[in-house]
Parts: C-alpha cells; sequence; structure tokens
C-alpha cells in the first residue's frame, strides 16, 4: 500500500533525533537532517537523465530524495497580543515560527481515483513552545489530516506532522496551497500535481570532434519519447550550432531524428547549450561541445605584379591555393579582410539606401500634391527600394572589379590537390593599380591576402616636334605649317584638338583637329596661322590622348611681327 511507505517516512521524520530501530527498514529513506537553504540560488538546469529521473520517481521517492528545505513564503504577520502571552521570540520576524518538511509537496506518478498521501512536517524553530494548525482551503482533490494533539503546542525542537492526501480524478497536472497559521504570522506551503509528462532520451552531452574551421559538422541522434505524454517541444541553441528542426511533435514510445550542426568561425573549443522546451514548460539543457583549429591551405605567393599592358588589351598571371588538408575546402575571393568590415560597409550602404529612399517619398508626395493621380505609383517606388534592401542583405560581397578579374571566383578544392587561379588585368586607363583581394577559404579563420600591381600604359602618341620658333611675321600675312604625329605604340591612339581660348590662339587653325592614328603609322597635321596683331608671343596647344590622363602639347613661338606700312 502507498500510505504503509508514507507512514514509515512519517515515523522517520518524527523520530530524527533517535536512533533508528534495528530491524527496521523503510523504501523511503529521509535525510536525518535536511539542508536549509536560505537563499534561492540560480534556477537548477536540468539534463536529459537528470529531468527523466525525477520524472520517472514515484511520490514516495521523490520525497525520499529531497535533502533541501527553504524558508517558506510568510503571507502576513498576526497580532501576538491576541494569540499568545509568549510576545517575544528569539527568532526573526522574517523567520516563521515552523520549518515545514517538504518545502514543496509533489505528488507524480499517479493513477485517477487512487489516493496517496504524503506527510508533512512542522517543526517549532523557537526556544519556546508554540501553537500551529493548517487551514485548509477547499478543493475536491487534496484533504488535510490533522494530528491527535494538534490543540497542544509544540515543544522547541519537535514536529507536528500532518498528513496531506490526494485522490486525482485524471492523470492531469494539479495546483493548491496549504496555509499554516502560527501565533505570529501565516505562510503557505505549495502543492504541486505533476501529471503525464513526455521524456525525450537526448543525451546529457553532444560532442564533436576536431574539425577545420568554417566547416561544417554535423550529428544526427535518433531521439525516442520514453514518457506517457504526447511531446511538444521546441529546440534552440546559439552559435556556432544550429539545430533541426527547431520544433516538433513525438507520440509516447515514437522516434525521430534530430541534426545538430557545428559551424564554427574562429578556431579553438566552443560550447553552448541546448535548450529542450517542453509544452508543459520544464527547460531540459543538453552541453554542446566542438573544437575547431586551421588546416594547411595557402596561396603559393603574396603578390602578384602584372606586366605593363596597353589600355584595351589584357595580360594574365595565375596564383595557386594549395590545400594540404584531408579535407575539401570552398575558396571564394572577398573585398574585404573580414567580416566585421562587409557588415560595416552593409550598414553605412543601409543608411545611405534609406536617406535615398526618404528624399525621394518626401520629393514624390510634392508631386503627388501638384498632380493627385501620381499616387498609383507610390507602391512601385516603395517596391523598388524594398528589393534593392533585399539585395543588400543577400549580397555576400564577391570581390568584383573591371580592372583586375579573378577567374574562378569561387570553387572547391579536393584534399592534397591545388586549383589554379587566373588573374586578367585589363586596364581602362594609363595609371598605376593596386588591389589587396582576399581568399576566404574554409579551414582557415584568416582570409588569405593578395596584393595585386599592375599600370596600365595609353597610345604612345608623339609630334615631330614639340615647339616650333615661327621667326618674324608679316602682319596680315598667312603661313601654314606640317606637323607630324606619329603612334610609337601597339594600340590605336585616338586624338582631339582641345580648342583655344586665347585670342593668339584663336589666329591658329589645324586640320584635321582629331583623328585616329595606328599602331605604326603618322599623320600629318596642317596648321595655319594669320593674325593683324603686333607683339611676340608663345602658344601652346593640347591634344587629348584617349586613355592618356596627361594631354600632348605642341608650341608656337613668334620672336616678331613685322608691319609692312612701317
Amino acid at each position: 500500500m502507498l500510505t504503509s511507505k508514507v507512514q514509515a517516512a512519517q515515523s522517520a521524520l518524527q523520530s530524527l533525533p533517535l536512533k533508528m530501530p534495528e530491524g527496521f527498514k523503510s523504501k523511503v529513506v529521509v535525510p536525518r537532517i535536511p539542508k536549509l537553504v536560505t537563499r534561492e540560488d540560480k534556477a537548477k538546469r536540468l539534463s536529459p537523465s537528470v529531468y527523466a529521473y525525477e520524472m520517472s520517481q514515484t511520490t514516495e521517492e521523490r520525497l525520499a530524495n529531497t535533502h533541501e528545505i527553504h524558508p517558506p513564503h510568510i503571507l502576513e504577520l498576526l497580532d501576538m497580543s491576541e494569540t499568545t502571552h509568549q510576545k517575544f521570540s528569539a527568532l526573526d520576524m522574517d523567520q516563521p515560527f515552523f520549518q515545514p518538511y517538504p518545502s514543496e509537496i509533489v505528488f507524480q506518478n499517479y493513477m485517477p481515483s487512487e489516493t496517496y498521501e504524503v506527510p508533512l512536517v512542522l517543526r517549532n524553530n523557537d526556544k519556546i513552545p508554540r501553537l500551529v494548525k493548517v487551514a485548509e482551503e477547499d478543493s475536491i482533490y487534496f484533504k488535510v489530516v490533522s494530528p491527535v494533539d494538534v490543540c497542544n503546542k509544540v515543544a522547541p525542537g519537535m514536529a507536528c506532522t500532518f498528513t496531506v492526501l490526494f485522490t486525482p480524478d485524471e492523470n492531469k497536472d494539479y495546483i493548491h496551497r496549504l496555509i499554516c497559521v502560527t501565533e505570529r504570522e501565516k505562510f503557505e506551503v505549495p502543492i504541486r500535481a505533476i501529471g503525464a509528462r513526455a521524456i525525450l532520451d537526448f543525451p546529457d552531452h553532444i560532442h564533436f570532434p576536431l574539425c577545420p574551421v568554417k566547416c561544417s559538422s554535423q550529428k544526427t541522434l535518433l531521439v525516442r519519447n520514453i514518457g506517457n505524454a504526447e511531446a511538444n517541444f521546441q529546440l534552440s541553441t546559439q552559435s556556432p550550432f544550429t539545430v533541426e528542426p527547431p520544433i516538433g511533435t513525438l507520440g509516447v514510445g515514437e522516434s525521430m531524428q534530430v541534426t545538430v550542426d557545428f559551424l564554427p568561425t574562429i578556431t579553438g573549443d566552443h560550447s553552448q547549450q541546448l535548450l529542450l522546451h517542453y509544452h508543459t514548460g520544464e527547460d531540459v539543457y543538453i552541453s554542446l561541445y566542438g573544437a575547431s583549429t586551421d588546416v594547411s591551405v595557402r596561396l603559393d605567393k603574396n603578390s602578384v605584379l602584372m606586366e605593363k599592358t596597353y589600355i584595351t588589351m589584357a595580360n594574365q598571371r595565375t596564383v595557386t591555393i594549395l590545400n594540404r588538408s584531408d579535407t575539401i575546402v570552398h575558396y571564394q575571393w572577398k573585398s574585404f579582410a573580414t567580416e566585421e568590415e562587409e557588415e560595416q560597409h552593409k550598414l553605412r550602404f543601409h543608411s545611405e539606401l534609406q536617406q535615398e529612399e526618404e528624399d525621394e517619398m518626401e520629393q514624390f508626395l510634392i508631386e503627388c500634391n501638384a498632380d493627385p493621380t501620381l499616387r498609383d505609383r507610390l507602391s512601385l517606388l516603395s517596391r523598388s527600394f524594398q528589393q534593392r534592401r533585399k539585395h543588400l542583405h543577400q549580397d555576400c560581397l564577391a570581390f568584383s572589379d573591371q580592372h583586375i578579374i579573378m577567374e574562378p571566383k569561387e570553387g572547391d578544392i579536393w584534399p592534397n590537390r591545388t586549383a589554379e587561379i587566373s588573374i586578367i588585368f585589363k586596364p581602362k586607363e594609363a595609371k598605376l593599380y593596386q588591389h589587396t583581394v582576399y581568399c576566404d577559404v574554409t579551414g582557415r579563420e584568416a582570409r588569405l591576402p593578395l596584393r595585386i600591381k599592375g599600370e596600365g600604359i595609353g597610345p604612345k602618341l608623339q609630334f615631330n616636334f614639340h615647339q616650333l620658333d615661327m621667326g618674324s611675321i608679316f602682319i596680315g600675312s598667312k603661313h601654314s605649317y606640317e606637323v607630324l604625329v606619329s603612334n610609337k605604340g601597339l594600340i590605336d591612339a585616338p586624338y582631339r584638338l582641345v580648342p583655344p581660348s586665347t585670342a593668339m590662339g584663336l589666329c591658329f587653325s589645324f586640320n584635321p583637329t582629331e583623328g585616329m592614328v595606328p599602331p605604326g603609322a603618322s599623320h600629318a597635321l596642317e596648321v595655319c596661322f594669320s593674325s593683324d596683331k603686333l607683339g611676340t608671343f608663345s602658344e601652346e596647344f593640347h591634344f587629348t590622348v584617349v586613355g592618356n590622363p596627361q594631354p600632348l602639347s605642341l608650341t608656337f613661338r613668334l620672336s616678331e611681327h613685322v608691319d609692312l606700312l612701317a
């Protein structure tokens, strides 16, 4: 009988200061001196094995394994002048006269219509005899049986035992409380009946073997519901771990697969908790641990110097990625050295995009006030910015440049193999190009930098002279000169005269004013001059050459103008 087991526990509690009689056996083992915990510690985190053990215990086993007691919650202080002549006590006001054991009465693993009982022991903590009684709140499921000597005072250090009876009508949760009344205060003892529970047999610890950084490792668990109720649960954890599925339902005796992924982004040890939350309110914690390290993946060179390359033409060099590890690695060329820099770039771009949207919306509303028919286009404007934000969020910020091209931009390298990357240099201007690109490769925490330097060469045009001294010229006379412009380079050289803006510059005419000189060829320019003004001058003319930042210059000097009438 259940009652006989609890009565044995009750008698054991009442005789705590005494020696147990020889030959006495009880299935309920009660601690002789329960530990009084005066302050609630951090919420205890249950592991799957502890949770399964606690949920599988009977009410008697739960009581026998209760080794801690807590000061009860005082509901109300009473006027001692109305209840006793002993108004003074050695106990502080926040300490009740009686300490209950157990601090919370728990029933579990019960059957409907059966009666279960648990003793409630109230021990006098004061140094003088005190009265105590238990006020029973109305309940059809819980009853309190008082001891025969309930009206007598309890001696210091002695206990008074009440019996709590519980008769459920179904296997579900119940809550109740008992109000204990002493000569100075009222305090409560909570009662909790735990109904049917789901129990998923997760392991307490999940350890991942050492893996390369940025490489995914996973473990698949076969989880069974060994409880007596359907499990509706949620699973969650934190980076670098993920779990699938995040929610689930599992019937009694059924099983399912749960996959835990480990994807570290930095080297070292990683530990987190996998939270298993049951729909009945219990939280269970599974310990996750994994370690990651760098593997032998590197570039065969850290810098590349491209040969000087004419604009509109291309040059190529190669760099090799060496995978000396035992795992497949994935690489991708990036513009930024770290993920933090990428996030800062996205935030800055997002802020600019938001400001642009606000400005355009403000301008659009002004236009709508003038023309109300435009309001239908508001959704189109809003949708366009939504698409741009979505694109920004999904952008992986791979390296992209019109002058330096990496081919392929990403790929996989098998263990102990290499990958050759082509660097294509296509300059658009005659200038120096310098870029640092970063190879983001699984197995390496830091991105591998590659410095690329190249120089673009423009068309090589030159005149057969840079300066011409025109000597003495009569006013009003016309003079013509021939200037040869030659292409000494390997690409076409389009040129164009910059129109002069000075008074003397307007006295010159060029034919043709623009053209294109093929490689190795020459063009003749006819330069005509006529002026009716006296004086000397030095006039410099400029020709722009497509692809060259600096123009070509040609200077004409006049040492003397001669007046025919003089």
